[in-house]
């Protein structure tokens, strides 16, 4: 009997451990299941922030994304509506940034012993701060102070320059021009060193050959545009034999390479930044002409010319390429001095070009309409500090005609009329 007992015992203490293992695996087994449905949770979360990241890409790489990631249609549907939206934004083009002697010597302060030049912008500046992305030249060098400020023949401006171009929204500055080598090749080094500190974008001059090989791209609404930048010399200053590659000159074989290069790297449209043509003509010349359509045949979508000093004609048309494809370019053969001090009222006159520019679905880039404000460096001879600033023309004379007689005098009103007049002679109307 007790041996029966003590059996029993012994099975009912069995019965209570395996049951004890059971509860444990399937107490495993529910831990198990829960850090599976965890990990599926957030491999889907992370997939679906994969597809946003790479929206930039082309439609094909996008469904080959959703496919591996296995996301459901209603998400592949919203996704591709999304996508499927025309870009529109603005680009805005200056001319050419010159400092004379008498432009620095009128932004020193003899209090805080510096160089403020916004003073100069405050009529225009709206214009460049809006626009999704602002270039200009720059027809000086950053060479230091150390080595002393100076104008025509020899350019060397304070850096506050640079800053106060940062601060009117400048986002690209092209340097290959004629004033690159000024100070050389240890000025156009630091020029670019100044350019760098105020975080504006550079292109046209560089300080290594690596450097050169790198083509300027910046980002714009997600629109991936290509900038480069050639000069026809350096007004007789010798690039230096050992580094050729720090200006890029105008060349053919460098043109055709750079914007080959350009288009490896996908972009969408390539504007190419011009110092060309023959100073004080503000009508382009041939070689200008043969230039853009060499540019154009191959591949870049818009020329800005400077140089001149003066205004040059503008022009849209649309092209069909070798291979049958037919896109929009545009070309404005120069925009004049968007600063100087120079004597021929000519010099004074200026515009702010803006290009309404939209990259359809089919990854075309079609330019919509270009317009330009009218602008005239003004300088007041009679005023004892600030003398110098940009005038908004148009502006200016709305102003005077609506009675205010405080900002302008009638001779200005009068004169500024004149210079309206040569603008839109050599420009032309806006553009639809």
């Amino acid at each position: 009997m007790r041996r029966n007992h003590r059996n029993k015992n012994k099975i009912n203490l069995k019965d209570k451990q395996i049951k004890k293992i059971l509860e444990l695996i399937a107490f495993l087994l529910i831990i198990i299941i829960f850090i599976c449905l965890i990990k599926i949770l957030a491999n889907s979360t992370k997939k679906s922030n994969n597809v946003i990241e790479t929206s930039s890409t082309t439609e094909t790489s996008q469904n080959l994304i959703l496919e591996d990631n296995q996301i459901s249609n209603e998400t592949n549907s919203s996704d591709a509506n999304e996508e499927e939206k025309p870009i529109n934004f603005n680009l805005t083009a200056i001319g050419d940034t010159l400092c004379h002697n008498t432009q620095y010597w009128d932004a020193y302060n003899s209090e805080t012993k510096e160089y403020d030049f916004s003073y100069v912008y405050e009529d225009i500046k709206y214009y460049t701060k809006v626009a999704d992305i602002t270039i200009g030249s720059l027809e000086t060098t950053f060479a230091g102070a150390d080595r002393g400020y100076s104008n025509y023949p020899t350019f060397n401006s304070p850096d506050s320059l640079a800053t106060s171009l940062k601060k009117i929204g400048v986002d690209v500055i092209s340097l290959a021009g004629n004033h690159a080598l000024d100070y050389g090749y240890s000025g156009l080094c630091r020029t670019i060193d100044v350019l760098d500190k105020a975080d504006i974008s550079h292109l046209g001059t560089y300080k290594t050959a690596e450097d050169q090989e790198k083509i300027l791209i910046k980002y714009v609404k997600g629109v991936k545009i290509a900038f480069i930048n050639y000069t026809y010399g350096t007004n007789g200053i010798p690039v230096p034999s050992d580094k050729k590659y720090c200006v890029n000159l105008i060349d053919k074989d460098l043109m055709l390479k750079q914007i080959n290069q350009a288009k490896s790297e996908n972009v969408d449209m390539i504007v190419a930044c011009m110092h060309w043509g023959t100073e004080y003509k503000t009508s382009a010349n041939s070689e200008q002409k043969e230039l853009a359509d060499y540019l154009f045949k191959n591949g870049v979508d818009i020329i800005i010319g400077n140089h001149p000093h003066v205004l040059e004609p503008m022009e849209k048309k649309t092209i069909t390429l070798d291979d049958g494809t037919v896109k929009d370019v545009f070309v404005v053969y120069a925009l004049g001095n968007f600063t100087a001090d120079q004597r021929d009222e000519i010099t004074r006159d200026s515009a702010i070009l803006n290009l309404n520019i939209t990259k359809n679905l089919d990854g075309k880039i079609s330019i919509n309409k270009v317009d330009y404000v009218p602008i005239y460096m003004y300088k007041n001879s009679n005023a004892k500090s600030h003398k110098f600033k940009i005038l908004d023309i148009k502006k200016c004379i709305a102003q005077y005609e609506s009675g205010d007689t405080s900002y302008i005098s009638s001779s200005l009103y009068s004169n500024l009329k004149t210079q309206l007049n040569k603008i839109t002679s050599i420009l032309g109307d806006e553009i639809n």
